[in-house]
């Protein structure tokens, strides 16, 4: 019957043979047609397209890392070839313009003559005037150099110093070269290399005007460096700005041609940012000092400003560098317009000063909230909270910098594809590990207030740092590594690992251990029951049955113990069969006291309490007596004496030195009243008896007592 089926199946889905003929005969027609052939090789190509792409979007569910893979790929092949097609393509235009420059042979001493007379015009007209005002400056005995704390009409004239030369050479050359002509190469480099100078020279004065301004208070050293050593930058800063936004102008677009002038405004605006960057770096400590060593009397005042300002200080750089990498990152990486590369750079700084402010005030908040805690628990998830603050500070200030740039964060993660792959990635990391985090905080603190709790109930206060010392690491220890492993398990699965083999392995692998260490297993239990228990705990004076000493060190597994002789034992929890722990709330100094025959009994007792009184006023050895003697009568008879036996309440540990320190005044005490140590005695008696006859009627001697008996 099975057969039957299957035969009739295959009957009814192959074609017949004239089907077959007539298919045949539709492909070499098509074929045949070029037309027809060429149709039919494009409906293929798209359909393996597609194909591709369905392959490729199924194949990019694989969590964060294969998200990440993809994309990496896309820009490996994408994203690489725009900046150096772009950079590729400017150098070529500006290879054929300069090429075109240099084959007209003819322009050439033109052009040098023309560079030069303007060059020389200008440089004349400078030096000249710079001349007669230092020769006017000299006449009126003025000061030349810029004092630290300067008035107005004193910054005004060092403005005319260092500007107004400059500008009037460039005004006469101008002058000059409208009249004489305009529009040739070489006097247009020339006014460009003017107009730059004159630029560098005007920014910096102002610069330097700007530092004098914060020239009180404890600043002069900080001006001091900045005027010897950045003026010069500043200078070079300013030229190379003003060569970018030169090199733009029409008046040298004509002559020079668009591929050069567009070439050198990207290379001047590049060496710009550059060298803004290594300025800041290197003078970063001179212009932070120059902005928080404010007079005292503001300080005292106004005592909010301050602290924001010294917070600023600290972070001023950040911002600039940030807008330094982000304005070379945008003229270097793509072909956008390098002025508003440089205008969305300054705005992110913008934000990012703004973004540093806010952190920094948190930060202040949490250290006061830090020094001054209501709680553990309160002072752990204050903590918390202003990390999550300043996440999310951060957050934002990525959020409205993309914006900035044209792109969006939240943009990103709500549309289809790779982007919403990374952003679900990464936020199911972001809460995994703030979870952890927070599960830590709690149990951690849960831990620490327990074993406390536990010490103060048994009345154990001063042992409470070493119960905690002993028994807070393992804990800790145990619950952080359970919280790490299941965040890191969770975190895998977000980043598309399949955990399930991992889980399996782990199983197995407890198995084999829990099998293959016995010992150690058994160790490990006792150990962890002992702890809790607060059988013993470090600096505890014990006796293990084996041996006796003080306990160093606790591990998960052994114990350290130090004897009366200085020796270190490792004793494993498993081999500890009982504790005698001599350190717990209180001991008992216990005395057996032989007294003399010829001593009275009430006398004997009279003197011991005596003895006892002066021992607890003792300085020494009154703090660790906490009771009164205690007089427990009469306990045996030993060799003719009496064993008086009576004991005090100690601190733990001190019973020995109390009992030292007892029988010290006694020996004492019964030096001072002559009073002899009780000592063995016997008496031997020596009954009449009556001997063998033979010898009836004779006598034995009889001994006087304490004679040796001669047999």
């Amino acid at each position: 019957m099975g057969g039957s089926q299957g035969s009739d199946s295959q009957s009814a889905t192959a074609p017949s043979p004239q089907e077959l003929s007539a298919s045949l005969d539709q492909i070499i027609a098509t074929l045949e047609n070029s037309d027809q052939r060429q149709s039919l090789l494009e409906h293929l190509k798209q359909l393996r397209d597609a194909t591709a792409a369905d392959t490729k979007q199924e194949g990019g569910s694989g969590g964060l890392l294969g998200a990440l893979a993809q994309s990496f790929s896309s820009l490996e092949t994408d994203g690489l070839d725009n900046p150096i097609r772009y950079w590729s393509t400017r150098a070529d235009q500006a290879g054929e313009d300069i090429s075109t420059l240099v084959s007209n042979h003819q322009q050439w001493p033109r052009i040098f003559f023309e560079l030069v007379w303007v060059t020389a015009l200008w440089i004349g007209v400078t030096l000249l005037v710079a001349t007669l005002w230092r020769w006017a400056v000299r006449q009126l005995g003025l000061p030349w150099h810029l004092p630290a704390e300067p008035t107005t009409w004193t910054l005004i004239r060092h403005i005319v110093r260092r500007v107004v030369p400059l500008a009037i050479g460039f005004v006469a050359a101008l002058m000059t070269v409208h009249q004489v002509a305009t529009g040739t190469v070489g006097i247009t480099l020339a006014m460009v290399a003017a107009y730059a100078t004159l630029c560098g020279a005007v920014f910096s004065a102002i610069c330097e005007i700007v530092f004098s301004l914060f020239g009180s208070g404890h600043r002069h050293a900080a001006l001091r460096i900045l005027r010897r050593r950045g003026a010069r930058w500043l200078f070079v800063l300013g030229a190379l700005v003003a060569l970018g936004d030169a090199a733009n102008a029409e008046a040298l677009v004509e002559p020079l041609g668009e591929g050069v002038t567009t070439f050198l405004s990207l290379i001047a605006n590049v060496c710009a940012a550059s060298l803004l960057g290594i300025f800041v770096l290197v003078f970063r400590r001179p212009i932070r000092h120059l902005m928080r060593n404010r007079p005292y009397s503001q300080r005292q005042e106004r005592r909010a400003t301050t602290e924001l300002i010294r917070v600023f200080s600290r972070i001023w750089h950040i911002p600039i560098l940030v807008m330094v990498a982000v304005s070379l990152i945008a003229m270097i990486m793509s072909a956008e317009d390098s002025r508003s590369a440089f205008f969305r750079a300054v705005v992110t700084a913008g934000l990012m000063i703004a973004t540093l402010v806010v952190t920094g005030l948190i930060h202040r908040r949490g250290a006061n909230v830090r020094e001054n805690p209501s709680s553990e628990y309160m002072a752990r998830l204050a903590r918390f909270g202003f990390t999550l603050a300043h996440l999310a500070s951060w957050v934002i200030f990525a959020e409205l910098a993309m914006r900035v740039w044209g792109s969006s964060l939240w943009a990103v993660g709500a549309s289809a594809g790779i982007g919403q792959q990374i952003a679900k990635g990464v936020l199911g990391l972001g809460v995994t590990f703030l979870l952890a985090w927070l599960v830590w905080i709690l149990a951690d603190t849960a831990i620490k207030h327990a074993l406390l709790r536990s010490s103060r109930r048994h009345g154990r206060r001063v042992n409470a740092s070493a119960r905690a010392q002993t028994i807070t690491p393992l804990l800790r220890n145990t619950v952080f590594v359970t919280i790490a492993v299941i965040a890191v398990i969770i975190a895998l699965a977000n980043l598309g690992v399949n955990v399930t083999p991992l889980l399996a392995g782990a199983g197995v692998i407890g198995l084999a251990v829990g099998f293959g260490a016995q010992t150690l297993v058994q160790d490990l239990i006792t150990g962890l029951f002992i702890l809790i228990e607060d059988s013993l705990a470090i600096d505890d004076f014990v006796n293990l049955g084996t041996h006796m000493g003080t306990v160093e060190a606790l591990s998960i597994r052994t114990v350290k113990l130090r004897d009366l002789d200085g020796i270190v034992h490792i004793i494993p929890f498993s081999q500890i069969q009982g504790i005698q722990n001599y350190s717990r709330e209180f001991g008992i100094a216990l005395l057996r006291i032989r007294i003399a025959h010829h001593l009275k009994i009430d006398e004997a007792i009279e003197i011991v309490r005596e003895i006892a009184d002066e021992l607890r006023n003792d300085p020494m050895m009154r703090h660790h007596i906490w009771s009164a003697l205690e007089v427990q009568g009469i306990e045996s008879f030993d060799a003719g004496a009496a064993i008086l036996r009576v004991r005090m309440r100690t601190a733990p540990i001190m019973q020995w030195d109390v009992a030292r320190a007892f029988n010290l005044r006694l020996k004492q005490r019964f030096d001072e009243q002559g009073i002899d140590l009780a000592m063995p005695r016997m008496s031997v008696v020596m009954e009449q008896s009556t001997v063998s006859a033979g010898s009836a009627g004779s006598r034995e001697p009889v001994t006087a007592p304490g004679t040796p008996d001669p047999q």
